[in-house]
């Protein structure tokens, strides 16, 4: 967890790099954009009012780039008019400190937009790693019934949080369990991610566990509230 969590090396003088930063509010401010990312939280109400948001504010070549970490692009697409520039880009958290980068091509998704993400990841340092669309992908489909079985293994008492988690680090030599890993992501997002998951594939392995929705009811939302699974020093 250290290893993750440590600051980067300095780079560009903070100064220079707000300088480069423009704050707006409006989405009209967003007219010109080649390319817009879309962060919104994981819940499809959500990501719908921001998409179509961005369809009616943005110029009709603008690429919108979702990060959604669990909702099929198909489905985004369809709340804009231009399916065809409309795919996701699912940054693995914390962002700033992984290189890598989940690109999801949606099934109407054109060259021109990949092509335009690509090289946008190519220039900032990010490496690429092109899926197909699917609920989840490759990343949440895997993980997030990982961190759900492991909610469950606390839940009916084979063992504590920390000792889950260090089944992990110390027997697979994962740098982080999976609790600490969705206290990390935050288990609100990771709650909204597997009932997206549960209501698109049916699969009941993604039926979050009343353990999780119960930290997240108490306000227990991981490291960005101080508890989760694990307690955490004062932010």
């Amino acid at each position: 967890a250290a290893r993750l969590l440590r600051r980067p090396a300095p780079g560009d003088p903070p100064a220079e790099v707000a300088a480069r930063v423009r704050w707006e509010t409006a989405p009209d401010a967003l007219a010109d954009a080649a390319l817009v990312v879309e962060c919104g939280p994981e819940r499809m109400d959500v990501k719908e009012r921001i998409l179509r948001t961005l369809d009616a504010a943005c110029g009709p070549d603008t690429v919108l780039a979702s990060c959604t970490s669990a909702i099929p692009v198909e489905i985004l697409a369809g709340h804009t008019g231009r399916p065809d520039r409309v795919l996701a880009t699912h940054f693995m958290n914390p962002a700033h400190l992984k290189d890598a980068v989940e690109v999801v091509r949606g099934p109407r998704t054109s060259e021109e937009s990949l092509a335009t993400v690509l090289a946008l990841l190519d220039a900032i340092g990010k490496r690429a790693h092109l899926v197909r669309d699917s609920p989840g992908f490759v990343s949440n489909r895997v993980l997030m019934p990982m961190i759900n079985d492991a909610a469950a293994r606390v839940e009916e008492g084979t063992a504590d949080a920390e000792t889950v988690d260090l089944v992990f680090t110390d027997c697979f030599g994962h740098a982080m369990g999976p609790l600490r890993t969705a206290d990390l992501i935050g288990l609100d997002t990771v709650l909204d991610s597997l009932v997206v998951l549960r209501e698109t594939t049916g699969d009941p392995r993604f039926e979050p566990t009343a353990l999780l929705r119960g930290l997240v009811e108490r306000g227990h939302r991981g490291r960005k509230s101080g508890r989760g699974f694990h307690t955490y020093g004062t932010r």
